[in-house]
């Protein structure tokens, strides 16, 4: 595993050789179409809807998406170039690689709740960071981080008849990290699997090192050592996204917020008041289905 301020250690080797034999999807060709023309000094905006339009699918899932009510479009998108255009690309690649995502495991049973739950923490987590401006927190970064969080979860479950029951045991863990209940009896964890997968889908570094330590509580609190403040900032956002989701709609349910929420507010420097404030005015976002 590439490490921020160091090289990998014959650990981080074992453990990544571990996580790659789980067979982790490799970034899919379209993608890698899209984000190598993305990344061109000058992107050809007509090549890019083309490498989009040639799934019909991926077409509609991105207009889909840019009328979501968290990107606020003025006038309905009705193609792929004006979705392009209304999300930037910097946030269409995102969302292009997060729609390829849930694609990717069609044997995986019983996601839909897993994937409805991942794009709304994405949609509130881009919000938040709006609201919350003082983070100096990119909207985009905060949506792609909800997205990809969890990926790791669809990748263990098609791949390991036990993990099922390891993920209810860890969503009831009210003591230890949520990662150390998969360690105890899993040659790896989902947070792990999720940075592996998320580096090979041309996500960037800080997003990467968010989704390996988004349980850790340890690593949130130090102000010493990696990851960077940026990671935090997003753990500790979509760790707020999906605590207030679990307020009003009653899903997801895990423990995580009573073993990361006062180090969470503290990162974002909110207090009880804004918080409740937050809660109120993130209603829409959080019920909206789209």
């Amino acid at each position: 595993m590439n490490q921020h301020t160091s090289s990998p250690t014959p650990v981080d080797q074992m453990v990544e050789k571990a996580v790659l034999d789980l067979g982790i999807p490799p970034c899919p060709a379209i993608l890698d179409r899209f984000m190598v023309e993305a990344r061109k000094d000058e992107p050809d905006y007509h090549r890019l809807a083309s490498i989009i339009c040639s799934d019909v699918s991926l077409s509609a899932s991105l207009i889909k998406t840019a009328n979501s009510p968290y990107f606020g479009a003025r006038q309905r998108v009705r193609s792929v170039n004006e979705a392009l255009v209304i999300l930037g690309l910097n946030t269409a690649s995102r969302a292009v690689a997060g729609i390829i995502l849930r694609k990717s495991f069609p044997t995986v049973p019983n996601m839909e709740r897993f994937w409805d739950a991942s794009s709304r923490f994405a949609r509130l987590s881009g919000w938040l960071a709006q609201q919350l401006d003082t983070l100096a927190l990119p909207p985009e970064d905060a949506y792609t981080f909800g997205l990809f969080r969890d990926c790791g979860i669809p990748v263990l479950l098609r791949r390991l008849p036990s993990y099922e029951s390891v993920l209810q045991s860890a969503n009831k863990e009210v003591e230890l990290d949520f990662t150390q209940v998969e360690d105890a009896v899993l040659p790896t964890n989902h947070a792990m699997v999720g940075c592996v997968l998320a580096q090979s889908w041309w996500l960037p570094e800080e997003l990467c090192l968010a989704i390996r330590h988004h349980h850790n509580h340890g690593v949130l609190a130090t102000t010493t050592s990696p990851p960077p403040l940026l990671s935090r900032k997003l753990i500790a956002t979509t760790q707020l996204a999906e605590h207030l989701v679990q307020q009003q709609l009653g899903l997801s349910l895990t423990q995580e917020w009573g073993k990361l929420g006062e180090t969470c507010l503290n990162l974002l420097d909110l207090d009880e008041e804004r918080l409740g404030a937050l809660a109120v005015e993130a209603a829409p976002i959080i019920s909206a289905n789209e």
